[in-house]
């Protein structure tokens, strides 16, 4: 038995403000900027937006593994956007990405933006010439993962993540209606991961970065505190291919730029130089204040 109550759409549909639960204050069903404000630029070529939720991770995780392989042109400023004050509603932010969602990406010696992390993980690939396949079969199967990713997140994310974990009340159909589709997708990772090391093959290209932050936090038990209710352990070969991830020096120093949420040592909220990881984490500055 649902324990939903009856509800009649209205002929047509208003804004109330009020209603959404913890996200409520920052919805809204019009785009553009709500403020004047310009974005901050640093040293480097390529600017980053972000706030370190998966969409934001995913990047942050390829510059990193760009620059573990010498690619010195992927040294990136990471200037932290803090979605919930609303700082995606600048104008500056909006002059970067119209629909003000995190992450955006500037390259500055282009002189083009990108927009939508899918996006911006292809264009780093191919403007560096990594983790993304040369042979025409491989990179097919490595984008037909990336863009299975950009389909299916927003279910487990907008979906089950808002109702299990952020809506204002408990309901019962939703929360089954999306565990179930989470539920198949973790399968389909599953199976696809019994074959093959690496989504799409025996390389780690962007089809993994852009997976790893939703689908392994969340069959690691990092996400929405529904470990046991998804009962993950069951995905084996999903958690061999999450822990194999998780355990790459990049992918530890990515998930936590512009992260605000954790512990003080995994959190780097801007990132400008490498050395930022060794100087600038909270639990260091915290330090350095207290002195």
């Amino acid at each position: 038995m649902s324990d939903m109550k009856p509800y009649a759409p209205p002929k047509v549909w208003t804004w109330d403000a009020e209603n959404g639960g913890e996200w409520a204050k920052i919805n809204r069903p019009i785009a553009g900027p709500t403020r004047e404000a310009t974005l901050p630029r640093g040293k480097h070529p390529l600017q980053l937006y972000s706030m370190g939720t998966p969409n934001g991770q995913k990047v942050t995780i390829l510059l990193e593994e760009l620059l573990a392989v010498g690619e010195r042109g992927a040294e990136y400023d990471a200037h932290l956007i803090r979605i919930s004050q609303g700082d995606q509603f600048s104008t500056g932010f909006v002059e970067v990405n119209p629909n003000s969602k995190i992450p955006a990406l500037f390259d500055a010696e282009a002189g083009r933006r990108v927009f939508e992390s899918g996006a911006i993980l292809l264009y780093l690939a191919e403007k560096f010439g990594r983790f993304l396949p040369k042979d025409p079969a491989a990179r097919t199967e490595v984008l037909n993962w990336l863009f299975w990713l950009q389909g299916s997140a927003p279910y487990l994310g907008g979906g089950f993540g808002h109702f299990y974990a952020y809506a204002p009340e408990k309901f019962e159909y939703p929360i089954n209606r999306f565990t179930m589709e989470v539920k198949r997708q973790m399968d389909v990772l599953d199976r696809e991961l019994a074959e093959h090391r690496y989504l799409g093959g025996r390389e780690y290209t962007i089809a993994d970065i852009a997976t790893w932050p939703w689908y392994g936090n969340l069959v690691l038990g990092e996400a929405y505190g529904a470990g046991e209710f998804l009962q993950v352990e069951r995905y084996k070969n999903l958690r061999r291919w999450a822990e194999e991830i998780l355990a790459r020096a990049a992918v530890q120093r990515g998930r936590k730029v512009n992260r605000t949420w954790g512990e003080p040592s995994d959190q780097l909220h801007e990132r400008h130089d490498a050395s930022d990881f060794e100087l600038r984490t909270e639990d260091k500055l915290a330090r350095e204040s207290a002195a």
